[in-house]
């Protein structure tokens, strides 16, 4: 036993040799003092926030449709709500990234340091589809912690988590880059995580993620687990993506995304073999919206595109996160497969923001049930945005003004009505006449959210 034991030490040895670290800071790290002396470096950056917020509900099943009909008229009722995560100082005039679930919606956002500075922050600006915010504190001469390269970061790489555990203060965890690229988990629109056994609790939420150097390469934001503890499997949002986000809200005071207007579909074994290809690659097109960045430059249905600006496409989810990195405005080189041939299609891409605002919307007034609701149709570019399939129909909300009729109802923005009473909603005009009509007291509805169709009754 012993024997395995000097084998694999020697072995990693070997490896932290090979990967040019000399044998002096080998040797350190063995002994702890490596880790140590990054983690003091790091630790000054790394701050403790505390927000809190002002919800309004009727009972606490009162958001979930399905328990409305029970709770009818059950007065509202306001409360605070806190949470408690981390956040990383990038700059010494006191900018700071955390997440979006951090510090989203909060009526007071407070900043404690690690010398025990308290501070009250401004929210710059959030975006959930990301799970990244910017707050800044009012201060100078701030420790702040260097951005690495994220994009060079490779499985296997030490790397340090740091934040604010179960709110116990900063607290350093050592471990590697499990996987990179993580998509497809549901845990935000935009998905393209650094994978980390680092551990990761309650609370670190907004921390550092840093590499060997001190260097930021990631947002710690979520954790994969049965109990809520960690079991070794966290989510960090890449460095890169979190300060293009930054720039965004600082500079525009929202977040600029790239926009092609193509809808695609993964292939699988099945297509290929349809396609005659060797092997799944790419993704297939299956729509073009009108007047597109992508319909203006060629691009046509049944077109597979393989790789934008030489990066490949791996899946529809991987795509979309590679569009919307693209600055609106800028060239984007699209590699197309058609009939047997492969060839570039230069795309100037568009800006989603303004692709998704430029459909009609509706907001209802004077109504006792949605009064004070905004809601557009699903066009291209809106499920685009929200990620939703080629063939969704209905109204999606897009706001819900705060003490209206319909805020305490339980619907939110993104919401999909899908029916009124005994009316199918397909367009804004289905949804004028249907609200237009609205008597009773009571009024019952369909609505998709988070892929899940719901029935509700609004009573008034």
């Amino acid at each position: 036993m012993k024997k395995i034991h000097r084998l694999c030490t020697l072995s990693v040895l070997a490896l932290l040799l090979t990967a040019g670290i000399s044998l002096a800071a080998t040797a350190d790290m063995f002994q702890g003092e490596w880790v140590a002396d990054v983690a003091q470096k790091v630790i000054p950056s790394v701050v403790n926030i505390a927000s809190t917020k002002t919800v309004v509900d009727r009972s606490p099943f009162y958001s979930d449709p399905f328990f409305r009909d029970f709770f009818g008229n059950a007065p509202q009722e306001e409360r605070v709500q806190r949470s408690l995560g981390s956040g990383v100082i990038i700059s010494p005039d006191g900018y700071i990234l955390t997440n979006n679930h951090v510090v989203g919606g909060a009526d007071k956002v407070e900043v404690k340091l690690s010398d025990s500075r308290v501070f009250t922050a401004h929210i710059i600006g959030t975006d959930p589809k990301s799970d990244v915010a910017v707050i800044k504190i009012d201060s100078r001469g701030l420790p702040w912690l260097p951005v690495g390269d994220s994009s060079k970061l490779r499985i296997g790489t030490f790397v340090l988590a740091v934040g604010n555990p179960f709110g116990l203060g900063q607290t350093v965890t050592l471990g590697i880059v499990s996987a990179l690229g993580r998509s497809g988990l549901g845990i935000t629109d935009y998905e393209n995580f650094i994978q980390t056994d680092a551990a990761i609790n309650p609370g670190n939420s907004g921390g550092a993620l840093v590499n060997m150097r001190g260097e930021l390469v990631g947002i710690n934001t979520s954790i994969l687990s049965r109990s809520g503890g960690n079991i070794g499997i966290g989510f960090a949002i890449p460095a890169d993506f979190a300060i293009s986000i930054k720039n965004s809200l600082v500079r525009y005071g929202k977040v600029i995304r790239g926009w092609l207007g193509v809808t695609t579909q993964d292939i699988d074994a099945g297509i290929a073999r349809s396609l005659k290809m060797a092997t799944p690659r790419g993704v297939i097109v299956v729509d073009v919206s009108k007047g597109s960045p992508a319909a203006n430059a060629g691009i046509r249905r049944g077109d597979i595109i393989t790789a934008i600006n030489g990066k490949v496409v791996q899946n529809s989810i991987s795509m979309r996160f590679m569009v919307s990195e693209i600055l609106p405005g800028t060239q984007a080189k699209v590699s197309i497969i058609r009939k047997d041939r492969e060839f570039v299609i230069p795309v100037q891409a568009g800006d989603l923001s303004r692709a998704a605002a430029s459909g009609s919307s509706l907001t209802i007034s004077n109504n006792r049930f949605l009064g004070g609701l905004t809601a557009r149709e699903i066009d291209d570019a809106v499920r685009d945005s929200m990620n939703l399939s080629a063939n969704e129909s209905g109204v999606i909300i897009t706001e819900i003004k705060r003490g209206s009729n319909a805020d305490g109802t339980g619907l939110k923005p993104g919401d999909i009505i899908l029916k009124l009473g005994r009316n199918d909603i397909k367009t804004l005009e289905d949804f004028k006449k249907a609200t237009d009509s609205l008597t009773g007291r009571k009024l019952s509805m369909s609505i998709l959210r988070g892929g899940v169709v719901m029935t509700t009754t609004i009573f008034k």
